[in-house]
């Protein structure tokens, strides 16, 4: 796509032009992290502070140039990629902007740009003896915090201390006007009105540009103790979740399902991993204890899983990081060991967690009664109740021709299911451009008004990434 000469100029002069690739360069930019989603860009541009984004906002905003958000660009609905049948479109890249501002230990808060890496903020957070708990650990390297929030990202941790959201004091935004709304406040209490900061958590830069944010921080733990557990099916895996709240309480710090499929691909595509026990199981658990006092765990895990009784079939506990990291390794792996098996069909879902093992049953029996021997590979969060749940045929080549006729049948079939149980199609990837007509299936007419009204109000012209969530 042809940029205009004079736009491209007038943009390198905000931000310099070796901070400006267009044609060509830009074009790795411009695909998705799935390599599912691809559109074209006039440029790319990387601001070097909240400044210059406002100037490059604003100037873009004069000539009717719509903005696309980018971080590490791992976004797995397409979020943070142009649309490829739109014109007119920027990408505005922040990950030179990843300056730690201001770590305060004593108030338990991070400052940051959007552009810092979740392993940057681990970092960060760990010089200070802190925890930084959101639990995305498998692509910490890669994402942003920008985007994390943007997305309300989950991961491992929320069990225990919430979603991204949750972990949000204030923000910093460009307006799509260009204008700067400095909320970075690092205040535990502030009852003046609107929180607005929610506004713009979630929202996928639809609304305006996270460039900064304060985090808070928690205390380091000092002791771990994690089990790796062979359960007879979800439902015991339900059952088990809520014996260990009891039993354990806020120690928990995360609760993993896995299914046999996905272990499967992970043996086919992940060099040096291995079945966990010497019985192939259907499915398995990974849970973790922690504590900020520096007293054994084990025995305490211990003691609860050998209280539960029928439900599991064998387990292996340790307080040590090589064992609990051979275990988490299987988790952490599966969407790489899937992305080399080929495309799939990708639902992010959650329902009650007392619900969990319903949805499971239900759905894959649907899925089954329709198309026979397909695949369904699931695993998850079921400790907030959100399981990622891909569906495909076992034999990767006829995937491509199977998702082009059936993708919109498997997802009403899951879709319903999550409906039926007073669930959400998206826990935690957001819609982007995947789910974007989904959810006019799902959600109320009032719930779409309303949504429709803040963009309205905060984007008339639709210039803040066109053609996502709504």
């Amino acid at each position: 796509m042809a940029a205009p000469a004079q736009l491209l100029q007038d943009i390198a002069a905000i931000v310099g032009g070796d901070a400006l690739l267009s044609g060509a360069a830009a074009q790795a930019y411009c695909c998705d992290w799935r390599g599912r989603f691809e559109g074209d860009a006039l440029a790319v541009v990387f601001p070097a502070d909240t400044a210059q984004v406002g100037a490059v906002v604003r100037l873009c905003a004069a000539q009717g140039i719509a903005i696309v958000p980018q971080g590490g660009n791992t976004s797995l609905c397409g979020g943070a990629v142009p649309l490829a049948d739109a014109h007119s479109q920027i990408i505005l890249n922040l990950s030179r902007m990843n300056r730690i501002r201001e770590v305060d230990a004593t108030n338990y808060t991070l400052t940051v740009e959007a552009g810092c890496t979740l392993a940057a903020l681990y970092e960060a957070a760990a010089n200070a003896d802190r925890l930084f708990p959101l639990g995305l650990t498998a692509i910490a390297p890669r994402c942003e915090i920008g985007g994390n929030l943007s997305t309300n990202a989950g991961g491992i941790g929320v069990l225990r201390y919430g979603s991204a959201r949750d972990l949000v004091l204030g923000l910093e935004v460009v307006l799509p006007d260009g204008r700067i709304w400095d909320g970075l406040r690092t205040l535990r209490k502030d009852n003046t009105g609107y929180d607005l900061k929610h506004l713009f958590i979630g929202a996928e830069g639809t609304l305006g540009i996270i460039t900064a944010a304060v985090l808070k921080l928690f205390p380091r733990p000092q002791a771990v103790a994690t089990a790796c557990v062979a359960v007879r099916d979800p439902e015991a895996a339900v059952a088990l979740l809520a014996h260990l709240r009891a039993r354990c309480g806020d120690k928990i710090s995360g609760f993993e399902i896995i299914s046999r499929s996905c272990l499967d691909l992970v043996f086919r595509h992940i060099p040096d991993t291995q079945e966990p026990f010497a019985c192939r199981h259907d499915w398995l658990v990974i849970t973790k204890l922690a504590d900020t006092l520096p007293m054994p765990l084990d025995a305490q895990l211990r003691d609860a899983l050998v209280a539960f009784g029928s439900g599991i079939i064998e387990f292996e506990l340790s307080a040590d990081e090589d064992d609990a990291e051979r275990w988490w390794r299987l988790r952490k792996s599966i969407s790489d060991a899937q992305k080399a098996e080929g495309i799939s069909i990708k639902h992010d879902i959650a329902v009650p967690v007392s619900r969990v093992a319903e949805f499971i049953r239900e759905a894959g029996a649907a899925l089954q009664q329709a198309w026979p021997g397909i695949r369904i590979v699931a695993f998850g969060h079921l400790g907030d109740g959100n399981i990622h749940y891909n569906v495909s045929m076992p034999d990767a080549e006829a995937n491509p021709d199977f998702i082009a006729q059936h993708e919109l049948a498997v997802n009403r079939v899951v879709y319903d299911v999550v409906a039926r149980l007073r669930g959400s199609i998206s826990a935690e990837h957001g819609l982007g451009q995947l789910k974007r007509d989904e959810i006019t299936h799902y959600k109320s007419a009032l719930e779409l008004e309303l949504m429709r009204s803040i963009k309205q109000a905060l984007d008339p012209r639709g210039l803040m990434n066109p053609g996502k969530v709504l």
